[in-house]
Parts: structure tokens; sequence; C-alpha cells
């Protein structure tokens, strides 16, 4: 990693908003977030040297990430005697700073589940997937608990808990039934290759809402939403909206 490119002039411009970095703010945060990365920890004036930027340069865009929350401050631990002046702080990352650069647990995720597959089969696969949706059954059925045995109550209490679960879930009657649509899916990129996953997602709604139900469409088949029908009876028209 080269650490001694020097910046443009924009770089010691007028600082932009905080939470709104222009171009070269955001190409010279994301070099010290590198930085930071690969050192740990480092003085305002050891970042500077390593981008080119003057004092007042770092302080600024050090000045902008301490306020988002992206690096925190403290004193330089040291066992020399104090001279004169206010102690050298070091900067490090924090949990929030860490959370903007690439991760690859899809990839981590995909690449175990084609191990289990080649050695295992498909049907290890599927027991993988079930066992790990089953602690979101559990939770489901726990925030269910009064939801009764009418299959569409049972389906707008599973919304409301999905939604608990960051799935922006919500159900609406239709003259057939019911559908319970998920606007979000954590596994997407995965259940792209492994339906498996979709599969034991669809099995736990089935028992979870106490009828027989009928996947329509899937995030991970490219469709916008994951649609669920929940066929029912003599139904009136109403809807429940749990995603808002």
């Amino acid at each position: 990693m080269k650490n001694a490119a020097l910046l443009s002039g924009s770089d010691l411009a007028d600082p932009a908003p905080p939470g709104n970095p222009g171009g070269a703010d955001r190409r010279t945060r994301d070099r010290l977030t590198e930085l930071l990365l690969e050192r740990g920890a480092a003085t305002a004036t050891e970042l500077g040297c390593a981008l080119g930027l003057s004092a007042a340069g770092i302080r600024r865009h050090l000045d902008a990430m301490l306020a988002d929350g992206l690096v925190v401050a403290r004193e330089q631990a040291s066992t020399a005697p104090r001279g004169r002046g206010r102690p050298a702080k070091v900067f490090a990352l924090t949990d929030a700073g860490r959370e903007g650069l690439p991760h690859t647990y899809d990839d981590l995720a995909s690449a175990a589940l084609r191990w289990i597959a080649s050695r295992s089969g498909p049907e290890a696969v599927a027991a993988f997937a079930a066992s790990q949706v089953a602690g979101l059954e559990e939770r489901c059925r726990t925030a269910m608990a009064e939801a009764g045995a009418d299959p569409i109550a049972r389906a707008e209490a599973l919304a409301r808990a999905l939604t608990a679960e960051g799935y922006a879930a919500g159900a609406t009657t239709i003259a057939t039934g019911g559908q319970l649509c998920q606007h979000h899916c954590p596994v997407a990129h995965v259940a792209a290759e492994f339906p498996q996953l979709c599969e034991a997602e669809t099995r736990v709604i089935s028992r979870l809402v106490g009828t027989h139900v009928q996947r329509l469409a899937t995030i991970a088949n490219g469709d916008g939403v994951c649609t669920t029908h929940i066929p029912r009876r003599n139904l009136s028209n109403r809807t429940v909206r749990t995603n808002s």
C-alpha cells in the first residue's frame, strides 16, 4: 500500500459538511481509514506526513470523522518525560468507521456452502439452511403468541415480527387469501446460488401461519420483494402494513 501520495489543493479548501463530504474529501477520508486500519492508531502528524497534507488540512478531516463517530482520539501513551504543551493524540477507527470498509461475508458464506455441497450433497445444504432459520422461527413464534389461530391474523403478526428482525415485512389481504411481503433479505446474494435458504424460510412461514403457503417471488431470484401467498376463504378486504 502506498501511503505517500500528494493530494490536490482542494483537500485544503473549506470543509464540506461532516456528514456529506465531497469527492476529494471522500477520497482523503477513505485513505485515512485505510491508514488507520493498517497502523491501528496514529497521530495527526503521522497521518498528515503519509498523505502529504498540512496540519490544518489533516485536522479538518479528522475533526469531521470525529464528529461522524468514525474515529476516536486518545492521549498518546509515552514513558518519556512530558515536555511543554499538550500531549499528542492518537486516532483510531471506531466500529462505525470499520463498518464502511468492504466485507466478504457473502463470498465466505457461499464458499462454505459450496464446500458442504461438494462433500455431503445438497441435502446437507438443506439441513444447514434449516438450522440457520431455527432461531428466527423460535423468536417469531414467541412474538406471535397472542395472534390466535387465523392464518391471516398470524401472517400479520408474523410480518410485525419479521420487521423487528430487519426484514421490512408487511401483510396484505387479497381476494384469494393473504400475502406476506418481505422488502429486505439479509442473505439474498447467497440464496441466489443456494435456494435451499429460501425453501427453509418458506417452510418456517408455513409452520408459523399454520397453513400451506406458496412463494410467488423472491429477492434472491431477482424480484423486488419476497412475496408469499397465504390461502384463506371468505375474507373481507383489509390491509396491514408494518414496514413503515
